[in-house]
């Protein structure tokens, strides 16, 4: 759960911050505690929550791939929020739980196609400094995938470094989506990877 983040979480006030605490409450229950973080900067907040509602309009590559994608990104980078919400949107999609749920650990199971675990690959080989990215490893996915649903996960993946990063360096954590909704808790890989 939340503990103290590095930047004070400003008080969401005014007519716009009212829409927003009621938008958010509507959507998830409650209002995250990053909001208040990002409150102070207003223009940041409203341009991340943005490009969000956009990506959300994609379609040209599967929902898991990219659900998958965004939390091995947050979980290779630390961010508990992320995918402790991302965790929870798989749910309210409706997609593979017992997959979602793996995802921390997921060199170390079997429930993963081979797919998926490319899926997978390739968002931790883009998100490690500097990249590791082969040449390889994308032309099996855009073999697989095709180049539209390549491209769109690929901004996808790029997305979730975009959100999860600066998370991780104001010390947002977790707001305890999926334990609200009743969700079992995530996985923990019992290895380390690099």
């Amino acid at each position: 759960m939340t503990g103290t983040t590095r930047i004070p979480p400003a008080e969401i006030s005014g007519f716009k911050g009212a829409i927003i605490k009621r938008f958010a409450r509507k959507a998830l229950g409650q209002v995250p505690s990053s909001i208040g973080v990002y409150w102070h900067n207003q223009k940041v907040l409203m341009t991340m929550a943005g490009l969000g509602g956009k990506l959300k309009k994609w379609d040209a590559c599967d929902e898991q791939l990219k659900s998958f994608a965004h939390m091995a990104v947050a979980s290779q980078v630390g961010c508990t929020w992320c995918l402790d919400f991302n965790y929870f949107e798989a749910n309210n999609l409706n997609l593979d739980m017992d997959k979602a749920r793996e995802v921390p650990r997921w060199r170390e199971v079997a429930v993963f196609s081979p797919l998926e675990r490319e899926v997978l690959e390739y968002a931790e080989a883009m998100t490690v400094t500097p990249p590791s990215v082969t040449d390889e490893m994308v032309a099996g996915l855009r073999d697989q995938l095709g180049d539209a649903a390549l491209v769109e996960l690929t901004a996808v993946i790029a997305f979730a470094n975009f959100t999860t990063r600066p998370n991780v360096a104001m010390g947002i954590e977790s707001d305890g989506f999926a334990a609200a909704c009743g969700l079992r808790p995530l996985a923990q890989p019992t290895t380390l990877t690099s």
